[in-house]
């Protein structure tokens, strides 16, 4: 019977689905979702405060300043308020309603930017008011989860770990990019310990994560206006880009089988399916994407129709081949 007092304590970290009925390939899919902040970005921000604290940068009611999307920002309020921190959040419009909301409860202050910056679109202008807010307000304090070392360890030290104590015969993960925190200490882990397993990227068309053009994006958690900071591409040995039409198809698949996901669990499944495709993988490859979160905060965006229809148009929402994959039973 676990006993916690802490929120950020429990995390499911050996939950899997098997998606060969979706993909037509051996592809598990890890659920990072089953913890008090709804997703993996809590691994994150416990290891990122931790770090803060044991470098004695923060004490009792400090403020903490981040710029997130959405998801990081409700872990970074969850750890805040259990440790007795101020928060600041600074996000953009397409942050779903439901998160900010409940970072709100939480006690965290939102700030919602409107206007994307001319180069490093609403990313840049979210940076931009970040070190506006720690210039303004002495003994602040900007954990900066596109620079922090912290971001990849928390993933080198639990969720490269967890993959391969489940997998041992693992031949390729997929990871999703944002920050690429979890993707560096992932591919990091496995450099060391099992160099021979493939280490994939999949990020959104439109972002400038890997040097491709920009281009708009409306589905938060994967993909960047700005190049970040822990990018080493040296540790990626493939990268997907998946259109955003093709990530809502995927998630209607996904859910079509009863599992409700968001924005960027659809993007890594469908590129990690094609990846398989491609590369002719048969039924002895063993490969595991990582879905970062599940999909009740995407109700209003990616799980409504009307949402859909209006952003990508009406056949969006028409099957999706996820490369070759099988979708009955």
């Amino acid at each position: 019977m676990p006993v916690i007092t802490r929120p950020h304590e429990f995390n499911v970290d050996d939950l899997y689905v098997d998606l060969l009925r979706v993909t037509g390939h051996r592809l598990f899919l890890k659920c990072e979702g089953f913890n008090f902040a709804g997703s993996i970005k809590l691994k994150a921000a416990a290891e990122m405060i931790a770090a803060a604290e044991r470098a004695g940068q923060l004490v009792p009611g400090t403020m903490l300043v981040e710029s997130s999307s959405g998801n990081l920002g409700v872990a970074l309020s969850l750890v805040a308020a259990s440790r007795g921190y101020r928060f600041v959040c600074v996000t953009d419009a397409r942050c779903n309603l439901g998160a900010r909301q409940l970072m709100q409860s939480l006690g965290a202050e939102v700030q919602v930017i409107g206007e994307p910056d001319a180069e490093g679109g609403l990313l840049g202008a979210r940076l931009r008011r970040v070190k506006r807010i720690c210039a303004e307000n002495d003994g602040s304090v900007w954990l900066n989860q596109y620079a922090n070392p912290a971001n990849w360890l928390a993933h080198y030290r639990a969720t490269g770990p967890e993959v391969l104590r489940d997998f041992p015969d693992l031949d390729v993960l997929f990871v999703g990019a944002g920050t690429t925190g979890t993707l560096m200490g992932c591919a990091r882990y496995l450099r060391e310990v099992r160099p021979a397993v493939r280490v994939v990227a999949i990020d959104s068309e439109g972002s400038v994560t890997f040097g491709t053009p920009p281009g708009p994006r409306m589905i938060p958690g994967l993909g960047t206006g700005v190049r970040p900071q822990l990018l080493d591409e040296s540790f990626v040995d493939d990268v997907v880009h998946v259109a955003e039409v093709d990530t809502v198809r995927t998630v209607r698949r996904l859910v079509a089988g009863g599992f409700v996901f968001g924005g960027s669990t659809g993007t890594v499944v469908c590129g990690a399916a094609r990846w398989l495709e491609r590369n002719g993988a048969g039924p002895e490859t063993t490969a595991v994407a990582l879905a970062p979160d599940l999909g009740e905060r995407y109700l209003d965006t990616v799980h409504n129709e009307q949402w859909v229809s209006d952003i990508y148009g009406a056949d969006a929402i028409a099957s999706a081949d996820l490369g070759g994959g099988v979708t009955g039973a």
